[in-house]
């Protein structure tokens, strides 16, 4: 990491930032590939309105990933969003052009696609049936892929709107269900002995449960759902794959932004 005052500048956004991974990955990244004038910081806001006011503070500011709770509400705050940003209507990844324009991007659709798809020789996801645990801006990449490869899903959340079940409702579809991906912050630390209310023990053997926190490694969701035989992997293969499209989205060519 680089403390140049002309050191570019990456970061995260949102609040709380205590368990983020992100500034170990990037800076192993530069550290790996040689990049000696890049730096990655935290920047924990306490409301998306002091997204600005961060941007007039740190000028050097390139581009940002942003996670929970703003991925959906600082849309307004961007002038512009990418397909699967718009498509989705949440953003993780900020790219500042010249001229300071904000535009918006979606990586964790391509950070998903990759973390399942290491596990397509386990199952043929065409046809199956899985339940989605939260309905946040992490829910809708998951949804989009899940669509996309033909997988029959069902939005599990305390409150459901339309088409969402409630967590009883998914509670007697759980032994028809071979994935199982937690969207919810439940579990991440330093909460981390709570977890989604389901009934565990009729989670089908042989099932397969994502959950996207990575710390901790293990979470209880993780845990529970390995003891009644389900494959588990945390979110850590999704971080650093949708991290990477992040890093390549900073430094495209500005002609190429519109993609």
């Amino acid at each position: 990491m680089s403390d140049s005052p002309n050191s570019k500048i990456y970061g995260l956004i949102g609040f709380p930032l205590s368990h983020s991974f992100s500034p170990v990955y990037f800076e192993g990244k530069f550290k790996r590939q040689g990049i000696l004038d890049s730096q990655y910081r935290l920047f924990p806001l306490n409301e998306i309105a002091d997204l600005r006011q961060l941007l007039e503070k740190e000028p050097g500011i390139c581009g940002l990933n942003v996670t929970f709770p703003y991925k959906q509400s600082v849309i307004p705050y961007l002038d512009s969003l990418e397909y699967n940003a718009e498509r989705l209507m949440a953003v993780n990844t900020i790219r500042i052009l010249k001229g300071g324009s904000l535009r918006g991007y979606n990586t964790d659709y391509f950070g998903f696609l990759h973390a399942l798809l290491q596990h397509k020789n386990f199952f043929n996801w065409k046809g199956v049936n899985a339940l989605v645990f939260g309905s946040g801006g992490s829910s809708a990449a998951v949804c989009a892929v899940l669509a996309d490869l033909e997988v029959n899903y069902l939005v599990v959340s305390r409150s459901p709107q339309a088409a969402e079940i409630s967590y009883q409702e998914a509670n007697a579809m759980l032994s028809q269900c071979m994935l199982l991906v937690n969207c919810t912050p439940l579990g991440m630390y330093p909460d981390s002995v709570s977890f989604p209310p389901i009934e565990y023990e009729k989670i089908k053997l042989g099932s397969f449960a994502i959950d996207l926190v990575y710390n901790p490694a293990e979470t209880m969701f993780m845990k529970l759902a390995a003891e009644k035989g389900a494959f588990v992997q945390n979110g850590l293969v999704m971080l650093e794959a949708q991290a990477d499209k992040a890093w390549e989205i900073w430094n495209q060519p500005e002609t190429g932004v519109n993609t």
